[in-house]
Protein backbone atom coordinates (compact mmCIF):
# COMPACT_ATOMS: atom_id res chain seq x y z
CA UNK A 1 0.00 0.00 0.00
CA UNK A 2 1.10 3.46 -0.89
CA UNK A 3 1.48 6.41 1.62
CA UNK A 4 -0.56 9.80 1.16
CA UNK A 5 -0.06 12.66 2.75
CA UNK A 6 -2.92 15.49 2.62
CA UNK A 7 -1.30 18.58 3.59
CA UNK A 8 -4.32 20.76 3.58
CA UNK A 9 -8.15 20.18 4.75
CA UNK A 10 -10.29 17.96 2.83
CA UNK A 11 -13.40 16.45 3.05
CA UNK A 12 -13.72 12.80 4.84
CA UNK A 13 -15.75 11.69 2.17
CA UNK A 14 -12.39 12.03 0.28
CA UNK A 15 -10.11 10.59 2.75
CA UNK A 16 -12.92 7.41 3.46
CA UNK A 17 -11.70 6.61 -0.44
CA UNK A 18 -7.76 7.11 0.56
CA UNK A 19 -7.77 5.05 3.71
CA UNK A 20 -9.51 2.15 1.81
CA UNK A 21 -6.67 1.48 -0.27
CA UNK A 22 -3.71 3.22 0.83
CA UNK A 23 -1.98 4.64 4.25
CA UNK A 24 -2.88 8.03 4.59
CA UNK A 25 -1.30 10.38 7.08
CA UNK A 26 -3.17 14.20 7.80
CA UNK A 27 -0.66 17.14 8.25
CA UNK A 28 -2.25 20.05 7.32
CA UNK A 29 -0.44 23.71 8.51
CA UNK A 30 3.16 22.73 7.55
CA UNK A 31 5.85 25.01 6.63
CA UNK A 32 7.60 24.85 3.31
CA UNK A 33 10.61 22.93 5.16
CA UNK A 34 8.48 21.23 7.32
CA UNK A 35 7.03 19.63 3.88
CA UNK A 36 10.51 19.45 2.69
CA UNK A 37 11.81 16.78 5.73
CA UNK A 38 8.72 14.28 4.73
CA UNK A 39 7.72 14.27 1.74
CA UNK A 40 10.46 11.78 0.58
CA UNK A 41 8.01 9.11 2.53
CA UNK A 42 5.23 9.43 0.69
CA UNK A 43 4.10 8.53 -3.22
CA UNK A 44 0.91 10.82 -2.96
CA UNK A 45 0.19 14.17 -2.32
CA UNK A 46 -2.64 16.21 -2.01
CA UNK A 47 -3.31 19.95 -1.41
CA UNK A 48 -5.80 23.01 -1.89
CA UNK A 49 -4.95 26.70 -2.08
CA UNK A 50 -3.14 26.25 1.22
CA UNK A 51 0.14 24.68 0.45
CA UNK A 52 2.58 25.89 -1.83
CA UNK A 53 4.57 22.92 -3.76
CA UNK A 54 7.32 24.53 -5.26
CA UNK A 55 10.04 23.22 -7.23
CA UNK A 56 11.93 22.53 -3.95
CA UNK A 57 9.62 20.38 -2.42
CA UNK A 58 9.53 18.33 -5.60
CA UNK A 59 12.99 17.62 -5.52
CA UNK A 60 13.12 16.39 -2.66
CA UNK A 61 10.22 13.78 -3.34
CA UNK A 62 12.35 11.19 -4.82
CA UNK A 63 9.52 8.75 -4.45
CA UNK A 64 6.32 10.82 -5.40
CA UNK A 65 4.19 9.86 -8.02
CA UNK A 66 1.35 12.24 -8.40
CA UNK A 67 0.37 15.67 -6.76
CA UNK A 68 -3.35 16.59 -6.80
CA UNK A 69 -4.96 19.83 -6.16
CA UNK A 70 -8.70 19.58 -4.47
CA UNK A 71 -9.80 22.40 -6.64
CA UNK A 72 -9.20 23.63 -10.24
CA UNK A 73 -6.61 26.02 -9.89
CA UNK A 74 -2.89 24.41 -9.91
CA UNK A 75 -1.35 27.90 -9.28
CA UNK A 76 0.08 26.55 -6.10
CA UNK A 77 1.85 23.60 -8.06
CA UNK A 78 5.13 24.03 -9.85
CA UNK A 79 4.17 21.55 -12.55
CA UNK A 80 6.86 22.13 -14.95
CA UNK A 81 8.83 20.87 -12.18
CA UNK A 82 6.23 17.86 -11.29
CA UNK A 83 6.51 17.17 -15.07
CA UNK A 84 10.46 17.14 -14.94
CA UNK A 85 10.73 15.26 -12.41
CA UNK A 86 8.06 12.33 -13.46
CA UNK A 87 5.47 13.64 -11.30
CA UNK A 88 1.77 13.51 -12.70
CA UNK A 89 -0.23 16.39 -11.25
CA UNK A 90 -4.22 15.85 -11.15
CA UNK A 91 -6.89 18.66 -10.30
CA UNK A 92 -10.29 18.37 -9.62
CA UNK A 93 -12.00 21.17 -12.16
CA UNK A 94 -15.78 19.90 -12.24
CA UNK A 95 -16.47 19.70 -8.26
CA UNK A 96 -17.21 23.36 -7.73
CA UNK A 97 -18.85 24.04 -11.30
CA UNK A 98 -22.41 24.79 -9.28
CA UNK A 99 -21.11 26.71 -6.54
CA UNK A 100 -19.47 29.35 -8.25
CA UNK A 101 -22.37 29.25 -10.81
CA UNK A 102 -24.66 30.03 -7.91
CA UNK A 103 -22.47 32.51 -6.29
CA UNK A 104 -22.72 34.43 -9.59
CA UNK A 105 -26.58 34.49 -9.42
CA UNK A 106 -26.79 35.35 -5.82
CA UNK A 107 -24.88 38.40 -6.90
CA UNK A 108 -26.84 38.77 -9.31
CA UNK A 109 -29.96 39.19 -7.58
CA UNK A 110 -27.97 41.24 -4.51
CA UNK A 111 -26.79 43.99 -7.12
CA UNK A 112 -30.34 44.29 -8.69
CA UNK A 113 -31.81 44.88 -4.85
CA UNK A 114 -29.10 46.13 -3.01
CA UNK A 115 -29.42 43.30 -0.30
CA UNK A 116 -26.58 43.84 1.76
CA UNK A 117 -26.53 47.59 1.84
CA UNK A 118 -30.28 47.18 3.18
CA UNK A 119 -29.62 44.53 5.61
CA UNK A 120 -26.61 46.58 7.13
CA UNK A 121 -28.95 49.51 7.42
CA UNK A 122 -31.17 47.52 8.84
CA UNK A 123 -28.76 46.33 11.24
CA UNK A 124 -28.14 49.93 12.02
CA UNK A 125 -31.14 50.82 13.61
CA UNK A 126 -32.40 52.57 9.90
CA UNK A 127 -35.58 51.86 8.43
CA UNK A 128 -34.47 53.02 4.44
CA UNK A 129 -37.10 51.50 1.84
CA UNK A 130 -37.00 54.75 -0.87
CA UNK A 131 -32.89 54.63 -0.74
CA UNK A 132 -32.48 51.15 -1.51
CA UNK A 133 -35.02 50.62 -5.23
CA UNK A 134 -34.26 48.21 -7.20
CA UNK A 135 -34.74 46.46 -10.52
CA UNK A 136 -36.43 42.88 -11.70
CA UNK A 137 -34.28 40.83 -13.59
CA UNK A 138 -36.68 40.12 -16.26
CA UNK A 139 -36.14 41.65 -19.41
CA UNK A 140 -32.64 42.57 -18.63
CA UNK A 141 -29.61 41.99 -20.69
CA UNK A 142 -27.08 39.74 -19.12
CA UNK A 143 -23.69 39.58 -20.58
CA UNK A 144 -21.36 36.59 -20.29
CA UNK A 145 -17.68 37.32 -20.66
CA UNK A 146 -16.41 33.36 -21.09
CA UNK A 147 -18.94 30.93 -21.44
CA UNK A 148 -17.06 27.75 -20.39
CA UNK A 149 -18.34 25.45 -18.02
CA UNK A 150 -19.10 27.95 -15.12
CA UNK A 151 -20.71 30.94 -17.47
CA UNK A 152 -22.79 27.87 -19.11
CA UNK A 153 -24.54 27.39 -15.80
CA UNK A 154 -25.09 30.88 -15.27
CA UNK A 155 -26.61 31.51 -18.69
CA UNK A 156 -29.09 28.32 -17.71
CA UNK A 157 -29.78 29.75 -15.20
CA UNK A 158 -30.64 33.46 -15.98
CA UNK A 159 -32.69 32.34 -18.89
CA UNK A 160 -35.28 31.44 -15.71
CA UNK A 161 -35.55 34.60 -14.74
CA UNK A 162 -36.77 35.86 -18.38
CA UNK A 163 -33.47 37.50 -18.92
CA UNK A 164 -31.58 38.22 -22.65
CA UNK A 165 -28.18 36.28 -22.38
CA UNK A 166 -25.41 37.46 -24.49
CA UNK A 167 -21.92 35.84 -23.94
CA UNK A 168 -18.62 36.38 -25.48
CA UNK A 169 -16.54 33.48 -25.81
CA UNK A 170 -14.89 32.90 -29.50
CA UNK A 171 -14.31 29.44 -28.06
CA UNK A 172 -17.61 27.58 -28.30
CA UNK A 173 -19.95 27.05 -31.13
CA UNK A 174 -23.08 28.97 -32.31
CA UNK A 175 -24.87 25.69 -31.78
CA UNK A 176 -23.64 25.22 -28.09
CA UNK A 177 -24.84 28.84 -27.06
CA UNK A 178 -28.43 28.28 -29.38
CA UNK A 179 -28.83 25.37 -26.78
CA UNK A 180 -28.28 27.02 -23.63
CA UNK A 181 -30.50 29.98 -25.00
CA UNK A 182 -27.17 32.59 -25.39
CA UNK A 183 -26.68 34.62 -28.17
CA UNK A 184 -22.66 35.09 -29.13
CA UNK A 185 -21.94 38.18 -29.42
CA UNK A 186 -17.97 39.99 -29.69
CA UNK A 187 -17.16 41.96 -26.39
CA UNK A 188 -17.54 45.50 -27.24
CA UNK A 189 -21.11 44.74 -28.06
CA UNK A 190 -21.83 42.54 -25.11
CA UNK A 191 -20.20 45.35 -23.24
CA UNK A 192 -22.58 48.16 -24.69
CA UNK A 193 -26.08 45.99 -24.92
CA UNK A 194 -25.77 44.76 -20.96
CA UNK A 195 -27.50 45.66 -18.07
CA UNK A 196 -24.96 42.83 -16.21
CA UNK A 197 -21.52 41.96 -16.88
CA UNK A 198 -20.21 38.81 -15.71
CA UNK A 199 -16.85 37.90 -16.05
CA UNK A 200 -15.63 33.61 -16.31
CA UNK A 201 -12.67 34.01 -17.49
CA UNK A 202 -9.42 32.62 -16.58
CA UNK A 203 -6.36 34.61 -15.92
CA UNK A 204 -3.46 34.53 -18.72
CA UNK A 205 -1.72 37.64 -20.23
CA UNK A 206 -4.49 37.89 -22.54
CA UNK A 207 -7.20 38.69 -19.88
CA UNK A 208 -4.85 40.68 -17.35
CA UNK A 209 -7.24 44.23 -16.92
CA UNK A 210 -9.00 43.05 -20.07
CA UNK A 211 -11.93 45.15 -18.50
CA UNK A 212 -10.30 48.69 -17.98
CA UNK A 213 -11.67 51.96 -18.82
CA UNK A 214 -11.72 51.65 -22.70
CA UNK A 215 -13.85 48.74 -22.00
CA UNK A 216 -15.85 50.38 -18.97
CA UNK A 217 -16.91 53.47 -21.30
CA UNK A 218 -18.53 51.35 -23.60
CA UNK A 219 -21.05 49.99 -21.03
CA UNK A 220 -24.35 51.36 -20.22
CA UNK A 221 -24.51 54.22 -17.58
CA UNK A 222 -25.56 52.26 -14.11
CA UNK A 223 -24.47 49.02 -15.83
CA UNK A 224 -23.56 46.38 -12.96
CA UNK A 225 -20.33 43.98 -12.92
CA UNK A 226 -19.75 40.63 -11.38
CA UNK A 227 -16.72 39.17 -10.99
CA UNK A 228 -16.02 35.69 -9.21
CA UNK A 229 -13.77 34.66 -11.69
CA UNK A 230 -9.82 36.02 -11.26
CA UNK A 231 -9.78 39.27 -10.17
CA UNK A 232 -6.99 40.38 -12.05
CA UNK A 233 -8.95 40.47 -14.80
CA UNK A 234 -10.53 43.81 -14.11
CA UNK A 235 -8.62 46.82 -13.50
CA UNK A 236 -8.95 48.60 -9.75
CA UNK A 237 -8.31 52.29 -10.91
CA UNK A 238 -10.65 52.35 -13.66
CA UNK A 239 -13.39 50.20 -12.06
CA UNK A 240 -13.05 52.56 -8.87
CA UNK A 241 -13.43 55.48 -10.93
CA UNK A 242 -16.62 54.21 -12.94
CA UNK A 243 -17.77 53.51 -9.46
CA UNK A 244 -17.34 57.29 -8.26
CA UNK A 245 -18.82 58.13 -10.96
CA UNK A 246 -21.86 56.14 -11.51
CA UNK A 247 -20.89 54.78 -14.36
CA UNK A 248 -21.31 51.50 -12.97
CA UNK A 249 -23.75 51.35 -10.51
CA UNK A 250 -22.32 48.32 -8.40
CA UNK A 251 -19.64 46.14 -8.58
CA UNK A 252 -20.27 42.10 -7.31
CA UNK A 253 -16.72 40.89 -6.16
CA UNK A 254 -15.65 37.55 -5.26
CA UNK A 255 -12.02 37.74 -6.09
CA UNK A 256 -9.56 40.43 -5.64
CA UNK A 257 -6.00 40.79 -6.83
CA UNK A 258 -3.18 39.93 -4.51
CA UNK A 259 -5.93 38.19 -2.17
CA UNK A 260 -6.19 38.24 1.12
CA UNK A 261 -3.65 41.55 0.71
CA UNK A 262 -6.42 43.05 -1.25
CA UNK A 263 -7.06 46.45 -2.25
CA UNK A 264 -9.79 48.17 0.84
CA UNK A 265 -10.99 50.91 -1.48
CA UNK A 266 -12.94 48.40 -3.32
CA UNK A 267 -14.15 46.41 -0.22
CA UNK A 268 -14.63 49.52 1.45
CA UNK A 269 -16.62 51.49 -1.52
CA UNK A 270 -20.39 51.87 -0.99
CA UNK A 271 -21.00 50.33 -4.51
CA UNK A 272 -19.10 47.47 -3.79
CA UNK A 273 -20.77 43.64 -2.91
CA UNK A 274 -17.55 41.79 -2.04
CA UNK A 275 -17.12 38.46 -0.37
CA UNK A 276 -13.61 36.55 0.13
CA UNK A 277 -13.42 33.84 -2.45
CA UNK A 278 -16.19 32.06 -1.56
CA UNK A 279 -17.44 31.30 -5.21
CA UNK A 280 -16.22 27.49 -4.94
CA UNK A 281 -16.95 26.93 -1.14
CA UNK A 282 -19.93 25.13 -0.01
CA UNK A 283 -20.25 22.22 1.67
CA UNK A 284 -21.41 20.34 -1.63
CA UNK A 285 -18.36 21.57 -3.68
CA UNK A 286 -16.04 20.84 -1.21
CA UNK A 287 -17.29 17.04 -0.76
CA UNK A 288 -17.30 16.69 -5.11
CA UNK A 289 -13.46 18.08 -5.52
CA UNK A 290 -12.34 15.63 -2.16
CA UNK A 291 -13.97 13.22 -4.23
CA UNK A 292 -12.97 13.63 -7.28
CA UNK A 293 -9.36 13.95 -6.64
CA UNK A 294 -9.13 10.91 -4.17
CA UNK A 295 -10.58 8.41 -6.64
CA UNK A 296 -8.15 9.49 -9.46
CA UNK A 297 -5.27 9.79 -6.86
CA UNK A 298 -6.05 5.75 -6.26
CA UNK A 299 -6.49 5.07 -10.28
CA UNK A 300 -3.27 6.14 -11.17
CA UNK A 301 -1.68 4.27 -8.01
CA UNK A 302 -3.06 1.04 -8.97
CA UNK A 303 -1.53 1.73 -12.83
CA UNK A 304 -4.39 3.49 -14.54
CA UNK A 305 -5.06 7.32 -15.90
CA UNK A 306 -6.84 10.07 -14.05
CA UNK A 307 -9.11 11.92 -16.36
CA UNK A 308 -7.53 15.58 -15.16
CA UNK A 309 -3.76 14.82 -15.67
CA UNK A 310 -2.44 18.16 -16.38
CA UNK A 311 0.95 17.11 -17.63
CA UNK A 312 0.88 13.82 -19.40
CA UNK A 313 -0.32 12.22 -22.62
CA UNK A 314 -0.65 8.85 -23.61
CA UNK A 315 1.13 6.63 -26.40
CA UNK A 316 0.54 2.88 -27.11
CA UNK A 317 4.02 1.50 -27.64
CA UNK A 318 3.03 0.23 -31.08
CA UNK A 319 3.15 4.14 -32.05
CA UNK A 320 5.82 5.04 -30.45
CA UNK A 321 8.29 5.06 -33.52
CA UNK A 322 6.30 7.12 -35.75
CA UNK A 323 3.82 8.71 -33.67
CA UNK A 324 5.53 10.18 -30.79
CA UNK A 325 7.76 12.48 -32.46
CA UNK A 326 4.26 14.12 -33.91
CA UNK A 327 3.06 14.72 -30.70
CA UNK A 328 4.88 18.40 -30.18
CA UNK A 329 3.59 18.76 -34.17
CA UNK A 330 0.51 18.54 -33.68
CA UNK A 331 0.21 20.49 -30.39
CA UNK A 332 2.17 23.61 -32.15
CA UNK A 333 0.03 23.53 -35.32
CA UNK A 334 -2.77 23.57 -32.51
CA UNK A 335 -1.28 26.38 -30.68
CA UNK A 336 0.06 28.88 -33.63
CA UNK A 337 -3.96 28.24 -35.53
CA UNK A 338 -5.54 29.88 -32.58
CA UNK A 339 -2.94 32.32 -32.02
CA UNK A 340 -3.03 33.28 -36.12
CA UNK A 341 -7.01 33.09 -35.86
CA UNK A 342 -9.55 35.82 -35.30
CA UNK A 343 -12.89 35.86 -35.02
CA UNK A 344 -15.71 32.70 -34.37
CA UNK A 345 -14.49 29.42 -35.61
CA UNK A 346 -16.67 27.43 -37.99
CA UNK A 347 -14.41 24.66 -38.89
CA UNK A 348 -11.59 22.83 -37.61
CA UNK A 349 -10.03 20.08 -40.14
CA UNK A 350 -6.63 17.94 -39.94
CA UNK A 351 -5.16 16.38 -42.53
CA UNK A 352 -2.46 13.06 -41.46
CA UNK A 353 -0.49 12.65 -44.97
CA UNK A 354 2.46 9.86 -45.32
CA UNK A 355 3.67 7.63 -43.09
CA UNK A 356 1.42 8.87 -40.40
CA UNK A 357 -1.86 8.12 -42.07
CA UNK A 358 -1.56 4.41 -40.97
CA UNK A 359 -1.37 5.12 -37.48
CA UNK A 360 -3.90 5.31 -35.04
CA UNK A 361 -4.13 9.33 -34.89
CA UNK A 362 -6.28 9.58 -31.45
CA UNK A 363 -3.29 10.85 -29.44
CA UNK A 364 -2.53 13.21 -32.31
CA UNK A 365 -5.74 14.88 -32.26
CA UNK A 366 -5.99 15.54 -29.04
CA UNK A 367 -2.80 16.74 -29.23
CA UNK A 368 -3.49 19.36 -31.44
CA UNK A 369 -6.77 20.38 -29.03
CA UNK A 370 -4.33 20.48 -26.08
CA UNK A 371 -2.61 23.29 -28.35
CA UNK A 372 -5.63 24.55 -29.43
CA UNK A 373 -7.51 25.19 -26.49
CA UNK A 374 -4.73 26.03 -23.53
CA UNK A 375 -4.51 29.64 -23.00
CA UNK A 376 -8.41 30.04 -23.45
CA UNK A 377 -9.44 28.51 -20.30
CA UNK A 378 -8.75 28.46 -16.74
CA UNK A 379 -8.60 25.00 -16.86
CA UNK A 380 -5.12 22.75 -17.35
CA UNK A 381 -5.18 21.08 -20.78
CA UNK A 382 -3.15 18.02 -22.21
CA UNK A 383 -4.02 15.41 -24.25
CA UNK A 384 -5.99 13.46 -21.86
CA UNK A 385 -8.59 16.49 -20.97
CA UNK A 386 -8.38 18.12 -24.04
CA UNK A 387 -10.87 15.75 -26.19
CA UNK A 388 -13.53 16.24 -23.09
CA UNK A 389 -13.04 19.84 -22.64
CA UNK A 390 -13.58 20.28 -26.71
CA UNK A 391 -16.43 18.43 -26.62
CA UNK A 392 -18.14 20.43 -23.66
CA UNK A 393 -17.27 23.21 -26.39
CA UNK A 394 -19.05 22.20 -28.89
CA UNK A 395 -15.51 21.98 -30.96
CA UNK A 396 -15.63 19.36 -33.90
CA UNK A 397 -12.51 17.99 -35.43
CA UNK A 398 -12.58 16.58 -38.72
CA UNK A 399 -9.91 14.06 -39.49
CA UNK A 400 -8.80 13.00 -42.82
CA UNK A 401 -5.82 10.84 -43.77
CA UNK A 402 -3.86 10.28 -47.30
CA UNK A 403 -0.80 7.90 -47.76
CA UNK A 404 1.44 9.60 -50.48
CA UNK A 405 5.18 10.27 -50.64
CA UNK A 406 6.00 13.62 -50.28
CA UNK A 407 9.15 15.70 -49.08
CA UNK A 408 8.59 14.82 -45.01
CA UNK A 409 8.17 11.16 -44.37
CA UNK A 410 4.95 12.68 -42.01
CA UNK A 411 2.84 15.86 -42.45
CA UNK A 412 0.10 17.28 -40.16
CA UNK A 413 -2.05 20.23 -41.54
CA UNK A 414 -4.92 22.01 -40.04
CA UNK A 415 -7.00 24.15 -41.70
CA UNK A 416 -9.29 26.45 -39.83
CA UNK A 417 -12.41 28.46 -40.64
CA UNK A 418 -13.16 31.50 -39.19
CA UNK A 419 -15.88 34.40 -39.53
CA UNK A 420 -12.85 36.10 -40.62
CA UNK A 421 -11.56 33.62 -43.19
CA UNK A 422 -8.92 30.80 -43.57
CA UNK A 423 -5.73 29.73 -41.68
CA UNK A 424 -4.04 26.50 -42.95
CA UNK A 425 -0.57 25.31 -41.44
CA UNK A 426 1.60 22.63 -41.82
CA UNK A 427 3.98 21.05 -39.00
CA UNK A 428 6.49 18.01 -39.49
CA UNK A 429 9.31 16.27 -37.51
CA UNK A 430 12.85 16.43 -38.66
CA UNK A 431 15.91 15.39 -36.07
CA UNK A 432 13.53 15.26 -33.13
CA UNK A 433 13.14 18.93 -34.00
CA UNK A 434 9.25 20.66 -34.58
CA UNK A 435 9.16 22.20 -38.25
CA UNK A 436 6.88 24.71 -39.42
CA UNK A 437 6.41 24.15 -42.68
CA UNK A 438 3.62 25.93 -44.16
CA UNK A 439 1.37 28.97 -43.25
CA UNK A 440 -1.54 29.77 -45.84
CA UNK A 441 0.04 29.56 -49.51
CA UNK A 442 3.51 30.25 -48.27
CA UNK A 443 5.56 27.27 -47.52
CA UNK A 444 8.73 27.89 -45.17
CA UNK A 445 10.93 25.81 -42.99
CA UNK A 446 11.40 27.14 -39.53
CA UNK A 447 12.20 25.35 -36.48
CA UNK A 448 10.55 26.72 -33.39
CA UNK A 449 13.11 27.95 -30.99
CA UNK A 450 12.28 30.84 -29.38
CA UNK A 451 9.06 32.17 -27.32
CA UNK A 452 7.55 34.58 -29.99
CA UNK A 453 6.75 34.74 -33.79
CA UNK A 454 6.39 37.38 -35.78
CA UNK A 455 3.98 36.66 -39.11
CA UNK A 456 4.60 39.52 -41.67
CA UNK A 457 2.61 39.50 -44.86
CA UNK A 458 4.41 42.21 -47.45
CA UNK A 459 4.86 43.03 -50.95
CA UNK A 460 7.69 41.35 -52.27
CA UNK A 461 10.21 44.34 -53.49
CA UNK A 462 13.35 45.54 -52.36
CA UNK A 463 13.28 47.01 -48.90
CA UNK A 464 10.40 45.26 -47.35
CA UNK A 465 13.09 42.98 -45.28
CA UNK A 466 15.41 46.09 -44.12
CA UNK A 467 12.20 48.01 -42.92
CA UNK A 468 10.65 45.69 -40.75
CA UNK A 469 14.14 45.50 -38.94
CA UNK A 470 15.02 48.69 -39.09
CA UNK A 471 11.29 49.21 -36.69
CA UNK A 472 12.35 46.30 -34.80
CA UNK A 473 15.60 48.05 -33.86
CA UNK A 474 14.00 50.81 -33.22
CA UNK A 475 12.26 49.13 -30.44
CA UNK A 476 15.14 47.38 -29.23
CA UNK A 477 13.52 44.20 -30.01
CA UNK A 478 16.19 40.96 -31.04
CA UNK A 479 15.42 39.20 -33.75
CA UNK A 480 17.03 35.26 -33.41
CA UNK A 481 16.38 34.49 -37.77
CA UNK A 482 13.99 35.50 -40.59
CA UNK A 483 12.33 32.66 -42.71
CA UNK A 484 11.06 34.03 -46.18
CA UNK A 485 8.06 32.52 -48.28
CA UNK A 486 6.83 33.75 -51.68
CA UNK A 487 4.32 32.65 -53.88
CA UNK A 488 5.64 34.66 -57.15
CA UNK A 489 7.90 36.95 -58.01
CA UNK A 490 7.15 40.44 -57.08
CA UNK A 491 3.81 39.16 -55.47
CA UNK A 492 3.29 38.54 -52.29
CA UNK A 493 5.89 37.39 -49.42
CA UNK A 494 5.56 36.00 -46.12
CA UNK A 495 8.43 37.00 -43.56
CA UNK A 496 8.44 34.73 -40.73
CA UNK A 497 11.03 36.22 -37.62
CA UNK A 498 11.80 34.35 -34.52
CA UNK A 499 11.64 36.80 -31.78
CA UNK A 500 13.72 37.01 -28.60
CA UNK A 501 12.04 39.50 -26.49
CA UNK A 502 8.52 41.25 -25.54
CA UNK A 503 7.00 43.04 -28.39
CA UNK A 504 5.42 46.20 -27.54
CA UNK A 505 2.18 46.83 -29.18
CA UNK A 506 3.70 50.26 -30.49
CA UNK A 507 6.03 48.14 -32.51
CA UNK A 508 3.65 46.09 -34.40
CA UNK A 509 1.54 49.38 -34.88
CA UNK A 510 4.36 50.87 -36.84
CA UNK A 511 5.29 47.64 -38.60
CA UNK A 512 1.31 47.98 -39.58
CA UNK A 513 2.08 51.08 -41.08
CA UNK A 514 4.50 50.61 -43.39
CA UNK A 515 3.22 50.99 -46.74
CA UNK A 516 4.43 47.33 -48.41
CA UNK A 517 3.37 45.23 -45.16
CA UNK A 518 -0.44 43.85 -45.07
CA UNK A 519 -0.60 42.28 -41.81
CA UNK A 520 1.36 41.61 -38.97
CA UNK A 521 1.01 39.02 -36.40
CA UNK A 522 2.39 37.39 -33.07
CA UNK A 523 2.24 34.77 -31.44
CA UNK A 524 3.74 33.02 -28.54
CA UNK A 525 5.20 29.47 -29.38
CA UNK A 526 5.86 28.33 -25.51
Amino acid sequence: MAKILVADSISQQGIAILEQNHDVDIKTGLSSEELIEIVNDYEGLIVRSETKVTEEIILAASKLRVIARAGIGIDNINVTAATNAGIAVINAPTGNIIAAAEHTIGFLIASARHIPQAAASMKSGLWERSRFMGIELKGKTLGIIGAGKVGSEVAKRAKSFDMRVIACDPFISSERANRLGMELVDLNDLLISSDFVTIHTPYMASTEKMISSEQISLMKNGAKLINVARGEVIDDDALLQALDSGKISTAALDVFRDEPEIDVRLTEHPNVISTPHLGGSTMEAQHAVAIEVAEQLVDILKGSFGKNIVNAPMLGPENQSVVSPMIPVAEMVGRLSIGLSEGQFRSISLLYEGEISEYDTSVLKSAFLAGFIQGTTNEQVNAINAPLIASARGLEVIEQKVRKEGEYSSLITVILNTSYGQILLSGASSRDEVHLVRFNEYWLDIVLTGPFLLFVENDDRPGSIGAVGTVAGRHNVNINFMEVGRVDLRGKAMMVLGIDDYVPNAMLEEMRGLQQIHSVRLVRTT
